[in-house]
């Protein structure tokens, strides 16, 4: 018997997790509020608004439910909407059926985190996030913790991929992070994100036991100009003005991902090269099928 895996706000990320779970064996169906591009993809469309009480009943039995809603906007009260509250209303929401999933996935952010001067940061570390995003999402992530239905947090650091390209965009205009002092950075591909949940997906269905937190990030944590100087380099293009950014001391921490490997997961992009490298030559692609 197909499980059912039900991936609300079903956007980049659920997709490419749908794509995964479909190939897999897996029923999956894909809620959002305009999930007309979906149809394509295998991943049967659910056209809904968490935010209305009433049409979360509508909502099917999930045997696994993935929440990675995203905010529509970037102001406080879209981001209570789309995260505290609307995790709460959905957790509310199957905890009152006869047939609960095995297992609730709240994909979260190392917004929470606060640290700022390179330290390296993993699940057991301090989270004191300053700024609403991060305080939000912190309480999100304990909403799902203190309920009773069995949930885990993936908590995934810069996510970059396919049309997610700011930074080559800054290299292309000659742009760069200062040297020094040092600003660490931390990433995850796109598809290394529907990976990480794939695989934890996997593993609650084979009843194998999980943690209530992750730390998704890739195998290297590393100065931004170092990547960026690398992408100029692959680019072949020369950078003149350094970056001065007020949030520079904030980002810098270094992500330890470790419990995740314990998992048995391996990444498909290790590091910021394989996985830019990926991006670049997929643009490439789409550039060469455009002329053709």
């Amino acid at each position: 018997m197909k499980n059912t895996c039900l991936i609300l706000g079903c956007g980049d990320i659920g997709k490419t997790l749908g794509t995964q779970l479909i190939e897999a064996g897996h029923r999956v169906i894909g809620a959002r509020r305009n999930p007309e591009q979906l149809a394509l993809s295998g991943i049967e469309p659910l056209t809904i608004d968490l935010n209305d009480p009433d049409a979360l009943k509508t909502l099917p039995e999930a045997d696994i439910v993935v929440y990675v809603v995203s905010a529509d906007r970037f102001d406080e009260q879209a981001y209570q909407a789309a995260y505290r509250d609307g995790l709460k209303a959905v957790l509310a929401e199957f905890d009152e059926r006869s047939h609960k999933p095995k297992r609730v996935f709240f994909v979260s952010s190392t917004s929470v985190y606060a640290q700022q001067d390179g330290e390296t940061v993993d699940e057991s570390a301090q989270t004191q996030p300053t700024g609403f995003a991060g305080q939000l999402m912190r309480e999100a992530e304990q909403t799902l913790t203190d309920h009773s239905l069995p949930g885990t947090v993936v908590r995934f650091s810069g996510i970059y991929g396919p049309g997610r390209d700011r930074l080559i965009q800054q290299v292309r205009e000659g742009r760069i992070a200062a040297a020094t002092p040092p600003m660490y950075s931390n990433r995850i591909h796109r598809d290394d994100c529907a990976g990480v949940l794939s695989h934890l997906i996997a593993k609650t269905l084979n009843d194998e036991p999980l943690e209530d937190l992750y730390l998704a990030s890739d195998c290297e944590p590393v100065p931004l100009h170092e990547v960026m100087a690398w992408l100029a380099k692959r680019l072949k293009v020369e950078t003149h003005e350094v970056i001065q950014s007020p949030l520079r001391r904030r980002s810098s921490k270094c992500c330890d991902n470790s419990r995740l490997l314990e998992t048995g997961y391996e990444f498909r992009y290790p590091s910021f090269r394989e996985g830019y490298a990926q991006v670049l030559e997929s643009a490439n692609q789409g550039r060469r099928t455009q002329k053709a």
